[in-house]
């Protein structure tokens, strides 16, 4: 029987250990010679190497004392690389297991695969020097901080078997989502979900600064994570030979905790479970450890100087050579491999096997054991339109109708997410399917929907947190919803284009395996905001994401409930995309059947004949993409229609908006034929949108119909009415019947335009007496 804990197993680990390090700073600096069996000469050194060491050595040690939890255990382990550019650690450690070998044959595991690994690294054709799709056991994007923890968390929900080992860096540590996600533990129900095991990896500095975190005492430290429910543990030290033994006794503490807790916790049911205290490990281990202990007569080792490149080695200044030499020979490589380059059998041995090892774990290529999910028939939850405009209903109300099937119908593979705004954003019935997962204590009656076990998670007031709980679910072959107010998407904009970025790269190679979309509803908008004002008003996000690669985006805008709900199988059976949502959550009235909600899902777009007069040869085309653009365009069409009832007018619906993208663009999209078909080549083409207004002109730039009027939102805003809103971005009825007017009939339309230009006016000061909307404009119907 194996003692992990002895002496002699030990020292195997600390050979593991240097074994990685010398192959992390081969990939900083070589391009050949990887043994160093002759002289370093130039051409043996790249002309730039480009990459990070200071938290290399501290990360090798850490993953070489998790394989050992991992052999003694038996655990299922994955690891999350939370150091930025730190790419080396999860390259060598998979190298040095088998696991890059095996998905990228050509690296083989001996003298020339070890060449090939050093040159590719940080090099053009190569892999990035940060943690990424290309490297085995990656699901977390190293290039961007702040989000490891919430990462993890998201791919352990509804995994109970599972510990994600999340490294957090001590620069990362300051983030603001970071902080944050140290509210995490509040969130994982040790019976249902798995365990998230992090690891503060306090090295002391950032670029080129200390970190707060590493200089704080340990005292300091036991009383914050205690006090935000952790159980902290501490390794400390530079010395190998006497963190060895520190390290195993902590880790050993840790995991034995975590299945102690799970253990217990698993005696009861989910519903009945309480918030335990979960181990953190903080590691105290100098910056750039290993490495130059000096240069120039400064510190390198445990200072900032040891961030990225510690000594001055290139191609073309080989001066100092015999000093990376001498360090990389510090590793003593003649005990660790062989002649032709293969790892030492007992040391290789070292390493788990199969899906034990980290960089195998099928977690982290889309999933354990992914799941379709069972939906419900849209149709179901369709409202009964007699008569267009008739009905008001509110949108999400509706979808929360269907969303709450779908959690009954999937009760372990679909999550929604986001940040306390459920309830705000009218998802009402999804509450009679599911309680808010929370393990703190539940204060009735003053809580509400608070359990230990639930399918929603937005308890917390972070976009943060939410939209990375849904990354890491969704990146693990999981499905979900992210649901949040318009404006503070731009909070995690550039979480969504990490995400993008990870899709896209990820697509390219063939070992990975697909993903659930990630699904984002946009709700309470710009034009929606009537009582928190300017600060809620920013569609910014459509036009964010609508400049990524089209393979990877969608954006609907759904007019109201049964353009909506077809919309929903669309996304939750997606796989590769980032699906933006854009919909209403307040009264609105409703215009389309089901069946014309379905052609408007299943083409994009849809001209809409109830609405419109042109019998094929339109003097005017109105578009909309929005739910308010929907209702102010209509509106303005029936003004038009009575006061100018020989104007022919086409109306066309927007739902897919991306889909107006020429194939050439997007592969989707439509061709000029079928564009001009329903724009015309020259006709003047009204274009009502949700957003900001350039994503139209652009659309439009390479299409033969230039002459556009587009009325989106401009940038204006307050605390007003909801019509208001509208009529500050001009883009309202009176300002688009009047754009119309003109349009077609030149000076001809002057005084129909006086007439909106009064509307206008009448409308602004009714508002400013009564604080609310003419009674034409909230009671108005479409009655053609």
């Amino acid at each position: 029987m194996t003692d992990y804990s002895s002496k002699e197993y030990l020292n195997l680990v600390d050979k593991y250990w240097r074994a990685a390090n010398y192959v992390s700073v081969g990939q900083l600096y070589l391009k050949d010679n990887p043994l160093l069996k002759r002289d370093l000469k130039a051409d043996d050194v790249k002309v730039h190497p480009i990459g990070h060491w200071g938290t290399i050595a501290g990360q090798n040690f850490i993953y070489a004392h998790l394989n050992r939890a991992i052999n003694k255990y038996g655990v299922n382990m994955f690891y999350i690389e939370g150091p930025g550019h730190g790419g080396q650690v999860m390259v060598s450690n998979s190298y040095l297991d088998g696991s890059y070998t095996e998905t990228y044959p050509e690296i083989t595991q001996d003298e020339k695969g070890m060449q090939k690994l050093f040159k590719q690294f940080s090099f053009p054709g190569g892999v990035a020097s940060h943690a990424a799709p290309e490297t085995p056991g990656s699901m977390h994007e190293g290039g961007e901080l702040g989000y490891s923890i919430s990462h993890g968390v998201g791919a352990i929900l509804d995994n109970p078997d599972q510990i994600a080992a999340v490294v957090v860096g001590d620069g990362e540590s300051e983030t603001g989502p970071l902080a944050t996600s140290w509210f995490s533990n509040v969130f994982i129900n040790p019976v249902n979900d798995g365990a998230v095991l992090p690891i503060l990896n306090l090295n002391g500095f950032k670029i080129s600064n200390p970190t707060i975190l590493s200089r704080k005492t340990d005292e300091e430290l036991t009383e914050y994570f205690k006090g935000l429910g952790w159980d902290p543990m501490f390794v400390e030290g530079d010395d190998p030979e006497k963190m060895h033994p520190e390290m195993a006794k902590v880790m050993d503490e840790a995991i034995e905790k975590i299945e102690n807790i799970q253990t217990e916790a698993r005696k009861h049911s989910a519903e009945d479970a309480k918030m335990p205290h979960w181990p953190v490990i903080i590691f105290r281990a100098p910056k750039g450890w290993t490495g130059p202990k000096t240069w120039d007569g400064v510190p390198i080792e445990g200072s900032f100087r040891a961030h990225q490149i510690p000594i001055p080695v290139d191609q073309n200044d080989m001066e100092h050579a015999d000093a990376l030499v001498d360090w990389m020979e510090s590793y003593k490589p003649e005990e660790l491999f062989n002649e032709d380059g293969s790892l030492k059998s007992e040391i290789a041995e070292m390493a788990p096997k199969g899906t034990k090892r980290m960089a195998m774990n099928p977690i982290v290529n889309g999933g354990v054991d992914p799941q379709p999910l069972k939906l419900p028939d849209y149709k179901n939850y369709a409202l009964k339109i007699d008569k267009p405009g008739e009905k008001n209903a509110q949108d999400m109300i509706e979808l929360g109708k269907y969303l709450k099937a779908v959690i009954e119908n999937n009760s372990k593979n679909f999550r929604l997410f986001g940040p306390d705004e459920t309830m705000s954003n009218r998802l009402y019935d999804i509450f009679d399917a599911s309680s808010r997962q929370w393990m703190e204590d539940v204060k009735e009656p003053n809580d509400q929907y608070e359990a230990p076990a639930g399918r929603i998670i937005d308890s917390q007031l972070s976009e943060h947190q939410a939209e990375g709980f849904l990354e890491g679910y969704a990146l693990t072959g999981r499905h979900g919803i992210f649901a949040s107010y318009e404006a503070f998407l731009r909070v995690v904009d550039s979480m969504l284009t990490q995400h993008f970025k990870w899709l896209r790269k990820a697509d390219e190679l063939s070992w990975r395996n697909k993903y659930p979309s990630l699904n984002v509803i946009a709700t309470s908008t710009a034009f929606q905001q009537d009582h928190n004002g300017y600060t809620h008003q920013d569609p910014g996000i459509i036009t964010h994401l609508a400049e990524k690669k089209p393979a990877f985006i969608r954006e609907y805008f759904p007019a109201d409930t049964n353009s909506l709900l077809p919309i929903m199988p669309k996304i939750l059976d997606d796989q590769e995309k980032i699906n933006l949502l854009v919909t209403s959550k307040q009264l609105r009235p409703q215009f389309y059947s089901i069946e014309e909600g379905q052609e408007l899902a299943d083409k994009g777009l849809k001209i809409i004949d109830w609405a419109s007069n042109d019998n094929g040869d339109p003097d005017i085309v109105f578009a909309a993409a929005g739910t308010e653009p929907n209702l102010e365009s209509l509106a303005a069409i029936s003004i038009l229609r009575k006061e100018m009832p020989e104007l022919k007018i086409r109306f066309v619906n927007v739902v897919d908006l991306l889909k107006l993208r020429s194939p050439e663009v997007d592969p989707r999209g439509l061709t000029d034929e079928e564009f001009n078909e329903i724009f015309t080549i020259d006709k003047p083409v009204l274009f009502a949108f949700h957003g900001f207004e350039d994503i139209i002109k652009d659309i439009f730039f390479d299409r033969d119909n230039h002459n556009l009027f587009v009325h989106g939102y401009r940038e204006n805003g307050d605390i007003t009415t909801p019509f208001d809103m509208r009529v500050v971005n001009e883009m309202d009825r009176f300002h688009l019947a009047e754009e119309a007017a003109v349009a077609v009939e030149g000076d001809k339309a002057n005084d129909f335009a006086d007439k909106m230009e009064a509307e206008v006016d009448k409308h602004n000061k009714y508002i400013r007496e009564y604080g609310t909307d003419l009674p034409e404009v909230e009671n108005w119907k479409w009655d053609l």
